[in-house]
């Protein structure tokens, strides 16, 4: 046999394996007891972040590197990427001003998605940034306040009317959006595990984390109006509120406006999620006391607010 026909046969066994793989992972991810299911089997995954992909696959000549990342992915066993279904604003934007959007940045997202079934790599997908990176939440109240509503603060973004309603619209047009590539819309692609809510929340108008936990209930309900289908998450990174006062004292010497118990205890939230940044959280302090601050989460509180997984896998 010539090593062209051999290597044509290799690639075409290799194509045949990814294909049954994928289809053999096929189905909706689910949540049963303390951990994940698929197709009625516990689904255990190893996974990563890339934030950056859709604005990446903005630009077709660069989708190759989309394409590496999740293949090389896919051959080193990491089963679950994490990565932004926005872009308020800025270079690249996804929604350039309240609702309206550059499709060719939307069809950037379609091809990550699509990548990411060919390669059996499922997506975590979030709506929109607690940080400025990416136009966040003070793009919202930019876009708010240049339209002449009265805005006193960023942080009016978890209860104003006209600010919710703008993410609102954002989670509509993403859920219910018409792959271009797959021809299937989002919220009926099992290759999305699940839906976040924002990018690590936080309120410095209210520490006790009740208004966030309102602004949660708020639009988890919507998101599963729109979407039963998939799992749903909030995005936290772990900080305690006042449902449980003496696990604030576990926090690192501030709060930040969230409460990771109650926000968890809603139903329509289906795991928890921990993002830690010791090393931010405790800037300059030795790596004995960041790792004690990593080290002091409420296994027990935790078994309370359903499944959880550290968010702050590694970064690709």
């Amino acid at each position: 046999m010539s090593y062209t026909h051999r290597r044509s046969c290799i690639s075409g066994l290799f194509l045949l394996l990814l294909a049954l793989s994928c289809e053999a992972n096929s189905g909706f991810i689910g949540v049963k007891d303390s951990h994940f299911e698929l197709n009625g089997s516990p689904f255990l995954f190893n996974g990563f972040n890339s934030y950056w992909l859709m604005h990446v696959a903005a630009d077709p000549a660069e989708r190759y590197k989309v394409t590496e990342v999740l293949k090389d992915a896919s051959t080193a066993g990491l089963s679950v990427c994490r990565t932004w279904a926005f872009s308020d604003g800025g270079d690249r934007a996804l929604q350039i001003s309240p609702g309206v959007y550059d499709e060719r940045v939307f069809q950037g997202l379609d091809f990550v998605i699509a990548e990411a079934k060919k390669y059996g790599v499922r997506l975590i997908l979030s709506f929109v940034n607690q940080w400025n990176d990416f136009g966040g939440k003070a793009e919202y109240v930019w876009w708010a306040r240049n339209a002449g509503v009265q805005i006193s603060n960023d942080d009016e973004f978890y209860t104003h009317p006209i600010l919710k309603k703008y993410l609102k619209n954002h989670i509509e047009k993403v859920v219910t959006r018409l792959n271009s590539i797959t021809k299937v819309a989002y919220k009926d692609d099992a290759t999305i595990m699940a839906w976040e809510l924002m990018n690590e929340p936080r309120d410095q108008a209210d520490y006790s984390g009740k208004t966030v936990n309102g602004w949660v209930q708020e639009m988890a309900s919507f998101v599963k109006s729109l979407d039963n289908k998939h799992l749903l998450e909030v995005g936290m990174e772990g900080f305690y509120g006042d449902s449980i006062p003496e696990r604030k004292l576990v926090n690192p010497g501030y709060q930040v406006g969230t409460d990771f118990i109650s926000n968890h205890l809603i139903n329509e939230i289906d795991f928890a999620t921990i993002h830690a940044y010791t090393d931010q959280w405790l800037s300059g302090q030795s790596d004995e006391a960041q790792l004690a601050v990593d080290g002091k989460v409420d296994k027990k509180s935790l078994g309370r607010c359903k499944k959880y997984i550290e968010e702050t896998f590694s970064a690709c």
